[in-house]
């Protein structure tokens, strides 16, 4: 029996070609507290690096909009999916030319599909956005996102270490919660599971707190970028495949390609968490 009620994917789906348009001042002390968070001190460069877009642009809901998820209410802009749980799932972003920090950009979000799938967990909703950043008429970012919304479903076993799970020499991130809360403040994201430890545990399942995906995928991104100094980032992909939890060590591993880097945070289990696709200019 479907968790969903009758005609509610058609009703999804009608959202679909929707857009919505912002402006904003890409202002520097934004981008310097984004690089902070990510380990980065220093002025703030004249040109955004990549993936720090993340730093603008972001939701603004008023306190009366805001569900008991943290998240904003389901409806406005975009379809009120009735399933409970919203997680990004996976992005994707083509660099065409600098954004400059200090001046004006536009952000145009368009709906571009509504996807309803049954998963091993039970039903799944997959939301696709576009999102084309632009400066004086000039497309500079354009990004795929992916959010999926799906039921409760069951308790997330704690992440036990591996005996054969060492570090290697890959260089080894251990996220804290104070990490996580101020990624959380940087990006405006009011998702409990990333600063409610009680929360996390009695409401959503998990096992400590959830590191955020973007969070990952940010630190893979520069990780990507300093293997490669000198040159402009042209693409990155991430997918995120299971949760990472606070406190816990998270493996940073980068290897060439034909096409450029591959990335991977893994977890102390030896699982892949988070994998990552870089190429360049």
């Amino acid at each position: 029996m479907s968790a969903l009620p009758p005609g509610a994917i058609d009703l999804y789906r009608s959202f679909i070609g929707r857009t919505e348009a912002a402006r904003q001042y890409l202002d520097p002390v934004s981008l310097k507290r984004f690089l902070t968070v990510l380990g980065e001190n220093g002025e703030a460069p004249a040109a955004l690096p990549a993936m720090t877009h993340w730093a603008y642009f972001l939701p603004l809901p008023s306190n009366d909009e805001i569900g008991e998820d943290g998240h904003p209410r389901r409806g406005g802009f975009l379809p009120p999916v009735a399933l409970p749980r919203r997680m990004f799932a996976s992005g994707s972003s083509e660099f065409h030319a600098p954004l400059r920090a200090g001046a004006e950009a536009e952000c145009v979000t368009r709906i571009v599909d509504v996807v309803h799938k049954d998963g091993r967990s039970g039903e799944l909703v997959f939301l696709e956005l576009d999102k084309t950043i632009s400066q004086d008429g000039e497309t500079c970012v354009v990004e795929r996102q992916t959010i999926v919304y799906r039921g409760d479903g069951a308790k997330v076993p704690p992440v036990e270490p591996a005996p054969e799970a060492g570090a290697g020499g890959d260089a080894v991130w251990r996220p804290g919660p104070v990490d996580l809360f101020r990624f959380s403040a940087v990006t405006f994201n009011g998702h409990r599971i990333h600063y409610d430890a009680p929360y996390a545990a009695d409401v959503e399942g998990y096992p400590g707190l959830v590191v955020h995906g973007p969070f990952t995928a940010s630190k893979l991104c520069r990780l990507a970028a300093g293997m490669r100094p000198g040159r402009a980032m042209a693409s990155f992909a991430f997918r995120a495949a299971a949760p990472l939890f606070c406190g816990q060590p998270v493996r940073m591993r980068a290897e060439a390609g034909e096409d450029g880097l591959a990335l991977s945070a893994i977890r102390q289990d030896g699982k892949v968490a988070v994998a990552a696709q870089a190429s360049f200019h």
